[in-house]
This record gives structure tokens, C-alpha cells and sequence, in this order.
């Protein structure tokens, strides 16, 4: 874990040397000042000594300025130590979130993500402050303040060694105590976080169905839980002040009394017993310093157990050694495939998959919830790999060739249509960020997209909300197909990607891909027999396994899961806008 961190630290290494030697400097400075003091006390003011009470104190000034110096200097460069650390940490965690594949997309929940890049990087990056300059300031000023007092009084001194042994094991319990509740606590951030994002992306439905009272109960439980865990280790923590604080005055008490009996006894100054009491504060405050420093890092241990995992974990997609940057058609063929998402579970979610397909054919899919229809495809760009067997892309194992190259020429629109913030070139250059505006009108014209954007007022340049909350469901559908014909694959799949069009802008759609990309293969999931009924061939899913794979006239006359879905879906003289059928 210390690696894995430290490895962030990168050109913040001089700032990160710098703040503790401004710190020790800070602490010298501050020894010296209660010694000059004393001087002042007994050389000059006992002696009656104006040119020495002079000389102490423009050093006393001197030695503050330098002091006041190197703390300005030391808190400058901790925090931009700590937050150039923080900035590194995330970008790290984001950059590597980046290279998951969606096997190890599925261990994390998008509130532990977010929580990890927010929450937890600035406990680290708090505790990394702290470290720069408490975890050094207070641990030398506790050594340097007691070596001073051993140095005046080695009696008095033992009175410091004695509270620091007492009050360090009771800051050592407390500290124990906490640490527990507070790994349990950023378990509980997750979860308040996911009940803001879910509601949040979801407040349609939630004001659709009037259930604002339900969400607010329910954000207030998880925010329950998070309040109950502090308060449970504030408490704790609250012993802290007043255990402090009785150390402090027994010290003090103590002290008096002896140094009293020794300056009457002569065997102390009274400069001496002054410089006691401050170096007795120093010790305390460091104590009470280093008990800080240990409450964060408890606290920050577990925000860098959690930032560690996501930084350190490896994609379970890798690159071959020497892998293929061409692909040379659009061809597939699925060889025995079996698939889990899980190894560990029982039954695979495909079994035995063959199947050819050749480049440039349109193939239908059909099946049933939970058929495993979307897996099916997600195989082909690999965004997972098989668990048995192979897929083939125009002759070579999807696993030979570089990923990036294959999903370059594999475009796939999701079953969800996620629109991103900005207008609706910029969308569409996700595709193909060097696309001219007429090479985007023209995947538009395609999709069938063309027609509601001129209909706007700024045209291709209208603003797209995030989310794409400004453009209806079937708008949405066409402008991702749009974007992923900018890629100019040679395979396409869209995964029910027109469910929420018409079947008359459906069939448009269907014949500008027959006339304008014949060369590019065509798979399409589809519920709807209208979207698929032209399709060279049909794929019927059942459980998990292909039930059969033939041209929609003979899957009527022998599948009788196909004859029945298209039996039902056109009993009634099929959807009311077919005349737009190609």
C-alpha cells in the first residue's frame, strides 16, 4: 500500500522534503526561544543588566522571525505537497478505472467510485498534510523539549516522562478504540452517496410515481448511519481534551511545587523554573499533536486501503504480446463458446455457442428476457472474454488482435443511450473525432436523425443536456446510431437500439443500411419481429443457447418460438405504421 501511494507522490517529492525540514527548523527556533528567556530573566533582570536584556531579546526576535518564516514556508509547501498528492491520486484511479474491462467494472458500484475519488482522497490528502508537518513537528519538538528540560533540571524533567508515559497509553487506547468505526464509516458514504445518485438520475420515476417521501426517508437512514458511526467516535475522541487538559495542570501543579522548593533551596533560577513551564506546554501540546496524527491516520487508513484497491486493480483484458492492428472483414464465428460472468458460478450464462456469420450479412436476434442476447454481443468487441472456446473477427481469435483496434471496427449501441453534455456535433464526434459537419449529416441522414435536428433552432450545434435529458428517448436511439456509423465498422450491433422509434422510421433506417453500408455486417437484438424480419438470418435465444439460427422463412415455418412471437406480434394486421416497411 505505502509503494502503491508513494508512487503518486512523482514531482511533489521536493515540496514533500522541503515542509519537514521547515518544520524541525520551526521547532529549533521555538527551543531556543525559552532559554533566551531565562537569560533574560536571571542575566538581566536579576542583574539589573539593560544591554543584555537587549542583546536577548532582538535574538528572541530573530529567532521568532525565523521561526514564523519557516512555519509560512513549511505550511506553503505541505499543502501544495498534499494537494498535488490528491490530484495525482485521482487521476490515477480515473485513468486506471479507464482500462477496466466490465468484469472489473461490475466489482465497484458507481457510489464506491465516486466516494473513492472524492472523500477518500481528501482524507488522504489531509492526513498526507499532516504528516508533512505534525507527524514531524510534534514527535522532534516533544524529543527537543524534553532533552532541554533534562538539560535544566533532570528532577523536574522526570515529572514530563512520567505524564508523556501515562497520557500516550491512553491515547493509544482511544486512538484503538476508533479505528474500527471509522473503516465502517466510508462503507457507509457509499451507500449515501448511491442514494443521491440514484435518486437524482432517476427523478422522473421517482415524481412519476410520487414517491419523494420514500426517497428522502431512505437518504436519511443511510445519512443516519453515517452520523451515528462519528458521533459513536467523537465520543470516544471527546476523552481526548479532557484527559489532555488534567495532565496538563497536574504538570504544572507538580512542577511549581518542586521548582518552588528548589528556588528557595537555591538549587533553581527562577528563569530556569519559567523555561519549565513553557517546554512543559510544548511536550503536552506535542503529545496532544501526535494524538491528532494518529486519529487521522486511522481515518485515512482506510480511505488509502480502498484508493490502493482501485489503483492496483488490473484489467482482466489484456493485450496479446504482439497483437493484430487490422482487421480484415467483418466475418464472425463463435466456436463452442461458453460464458460466466462469475467463474465461480455454477451454470454459464452461454452454452456451446457455433456460429457462423458472414461480413456483410444482416443478422437478427430474438429472445426472450434473460436469453443472454447482450451477451452474446458483448463478446464479439470483447468486452468480456469467454470462458471456453473462441470468437473469431475476420479470421483471427478476438484475443490476437489489439483491443482498441477491434473496437474501433466493432461499433456496438448499448441497450442503454448515453448522451454526453455539450452539442450534438460534439456527440457525434465521439465516433470519429476528426468527422466533418457534413460526414455527421450524413450518419445522421442514415439513422434518421436528421429530421428533428434541422428541425431545432441551432440546428447540429444545439446543446445537448447531460444525459441527454433534452431529446426524447427515440431522438436519443438515432443520434448513437448516428455516432457509432462515424466509426465506419465493419460490424455493427445494435442492441434493441430502435426499440423507441416507429417501425416506419425503423424500416427507413434498415433500408439506409442495406443501400449505404452493405459491406458493414449488421446484428441487431430486437423484440419487435419488424426489425428483424428482413434480416439474412435470425439467431433465436433461449437460455443461454441458440434454439436456432436460420432465415426469418423457415424460423416461421419450424421455430416454434419464432413462429409464436411472430404470430402474436402480427395477428392484428402487424404495427399501425407499417407502411413504411421497406
Amino acid at each position: 500500500m505505502l509503494k502503491t501511494l508513494g508512487a503518486q507522490i512523482k514531482e511533489f517529492k521536493t515540496p514533500s522534503i522541503i515542509t519537514p525540514l521547515c518544520m524541525m527548523l520551526e521547532v529549533v527556533m521555538e527551543m531556543i526561544i525559552p532559554l533566551m528567556m531565562a537569560s533574560i530573566v536571571d542575566g538581566g533582570v536579576g542583574k539589573g543588566d539593560m544591554s543584555h536584556i537587549y542583546l536577548m531579546g532582538g535574538c528572541m526576535v530573530l529567532a521568532a522571525l525565523v521561526s514564523l518564516s519557516a512555519g509560512f514556508a513549511g505550511g506553503y509547501f505541505g499543502a501544495k505537497a498534499s494537494t498535488g498528492f490528491a490530484r495525482n491520486l485521482r487521476d490515477a484511479m480515473f485513468a486506471n478505472i479507464q482500462s477496466f474491462s466490465f468484469a472489473n467494472i461490475d466489482k465497484y458500484s458507481t457510489a464506491g467510485l465516486v466516494t473513492r475519488l472524492t472523500t477518500d482522497v481528501t482524507n488522504i490528502q489531509n492526513a498526507y498534510q499532516m504528516i508533512l508537518r505534525m507527524c514531524i513537528r510534534a514527535p522532534f519538538s516533544l524529543i527537543c523539549a524534553m532533552a532541554m528540560s533534562f538539560f535544566i533540571s533532570p528532577k523536574v524533567a522526570t515529572v514530563y516522562l512520567v505524564a508523556v508515559f501515562i497520557l500516550g497509553g491512553c491515547l493509544m487506547l482511544i486512538v484503538t478504540r476508533t479505528m474500527k468505526t471509522f473503516r465502517s464509516i466510508f462503507e457507509k458514504y457509499d451507500a449515501l452517496n448511491a442514494s443521491v445518485q440514484e435518486n437524482v438520475s432517476a427523478i422522473r420515476v421517482v415524481k412519476a410515481y410520487v414517491r419523494e417521501e420514500h426517497e428522502v426517508e431512505k437518504f436519511k437512514a443511510a445519512s443516519r448511519n453515517v452520523y451515528r458511526l462519528f458521533i459513536k467516535a467523537e465520543n470516544i475522541l471527546a476523552l481526548n481534551s479532557p484527559l489532555m487538559q488534567i495532565t496538563i495542570y497536574t504538570c504544572i501543579l507538580c512542577i511549581s511545587y518542586i521548582g518552588a522548593k528548589m528556588i528557595v533551596a537555591e538549587s533553581m533560577t527562577t528563569g530556569d523554573l519559567m523555561s519549565l513551564l513553557t517546554y512543559c506546554m510544548n511536550i503536552l501540546m506535542s503529545l496532544m499533536m501526535v494524538s491528532m496524527i494518529f486519529v487521522m491516520v486511522t481515518m485515512s487508513m482506510a480511505s488509502a486501503e480502498r484508493i490502493c484497491e482501485v489503483i492496483n486493480e488490473k484489467s482482466s483484458l489484456t493485450n496479446p504480446e504482439k497483437p493484430v492492428y487490422e482487421v480484415t472483414d467483418g466475418s464472425i464465428r463463435f466456436d463452442h463458446v461458453f460464458f460466466k460472468y462469475n467463474e465461480e458460478s455454477e451454470e454459464p450464462v452461454l452454452s456451446d455457442i457455433h456460429l457462423e456469420i458472414g461480413s456483410g450479412e444482416t443478422i437478427g436476434i430474438l429472445g426472450g428476457t434473460g436469453s443472454a442476447k447482450t451477451s452474446l454481443v458483448n463478446l464479439i468487441s470483447r468486452l468480456y472474454d469467454v470462458s471456453q472456446g473462441s470468437i473469431q473477427v475476420g479470421g483471427l481469435d478476438v484475443r490476437g488482435y489489439d483491443i482498441e483496434t477491434l473496437r474501433n471496427e466493432v461499433s456496438v449501441v448499448l441497450q442503454k443511450n448515453v448522451l454526453f453534455s455539450g452539442t450534438i456535433l460534439d456527440n457525434l464526434r465521439w465516433g470519429d473525432a476528426q468527422a466533418t459537419e457534413e460526414e455527421c449529416k450524413r450518419a445522421c441522414r442514415l439513422a434518421c436523425a436528421d429530421e428533428f435536428i434541422e428541425k431545432m433552432p441551432d440546428g447540429y450545434h444545439t446543446y445537448i443536456e447531460q444525459g441527454g435529458a433534452n431529446v426524447s428517448g427515440g431522438q436519443k436511439q438515432r443520434l448513437c446510431i448516428a455516432r457509432a456509423l462515424l466509426k465506419k465498422p465493419k460490424i455493427l450491433i445494435l442492441d434493441d437500439s430502435t426499440s423507441a422509434v416507429d417501425t416506419a422510421t425503423d424500416a427507413k433506417i434498415r433500408k439506409a443500411f442495406a443501400k449505404e453500408i452493405p459491406g458493414t455486417t449488421k446484428i441487431i437484438i430486437a423484440q419487435r419481429i419488424s426489425s428483424i424480419e428482413h434480416a439474412d438470418k435470425v439467431i433465436v435465444m433461449e437460455n443461454g443457447k441458440v434454439d436456432a439460427f436460420d432465415t426469418p422463412e423457415n424460423l416461421r415455418r419450424e421455430n416454434v418460438i419464432y413462429r409464436e412471437v411472430y404470430e402474436q406480434q402480427m395477428a392484428g394486421g402487424g404495427d399501425f405504421d407499417e407502411k413504411g416497411e421497406m
